[in-house]
């Protein structure tokens, strides 16, 4: 008879365990804007928070949470979490923005800081780029360049231009704004050279990047 008390205990406490899991636990999390030239932060901007499931037909997404960031461009809040889903956030990017850090941040992903989930955006700025070998010894003249923004890391350098290249006057492109470095370097018979150059834009503005080398 105590067999029977005891698989009834068990019992019990397996379908204690069960009901647990399939509740979840909340998690507080906090969702902040900024924007990455300025630090100052995005209000009013939609946020979501979702997850997902995969079952034998496919992925499955729910909204688990959704709304618009406060005047300090954030927002607390406490999610369910159930151990069988995927959660993430998502900021919807302000109309202007011409940089996004992050598109979507998964929970315990590297960009969840101890459940604080940070998105960064730029406002748009227009280059035109003027770069000009100036100095060319001829078509074994080698230049390469990389760049970055303030709030970035170095690009990859780019691919290998030859000869006595010239690109001067042409259209306006769409950048972020802010502060942006560029390190280039050209290889020549009479020796190598390398600088960083950069140029700082305001959101909305017309600049230059003349490169003479």
């Amino acid at each position: 008879m105590w067999k029977s008390i005891v698989m009834k205990r068990l019992a019990i406490l397996l379908l204690f365990g069960i009901l647990l899991l399939s509740c979840g636990k909340k998690r507080s999390i906090q969702i902040t804007a900024v924007n990455a030239v300025n630090g100052k932060p995005y209000a009013d901007l939609e946020y979501t928070v979702g997850s997902s499931v995969t079952k034998k037909d496919g992925e499955k997404h729910r909204t688990e949470a959704s709304g618009v960031l406060d005047a300090n461009g954030e927002v607390r809040l406490a999610v369910k979490v159930k151990p069988n889903r995927t959660y993430y956030v998502y900021v919807r990017a302000p109309s202007t923005s011409c940089y996004s850090k992050v598109g979507v941040i998964y929970f315990n992903s590297s960009n969840d800081k101890d459940g604080h989930f940070t998105f960064e955006f730029a406002p748009c700025a227009y280059i035109q780029n003027n770069i000009v070998n100036a100095n060319c010894d001829g078509a074994t003249d080698v230049f390469s360049m990389r760049d970055r923004f303030t709030y970035t890391e170095w690009s990859e350098w780019s691919p290998n231009i030859t000869g006595c290249f010239s690109n001067t006057g042409g259209a306006y492109i769409q950048v972020p704004a802010g502060k942006r470095y560029f390190h280039w370097k050209v290889s020549r018979p009479s020796g190598t050279t390398e600088r960083i150059d950069s140029i700082e834009l305001l959101p909305g503005e017309y600049g230059e990047l003349n490169i003479n080398y």
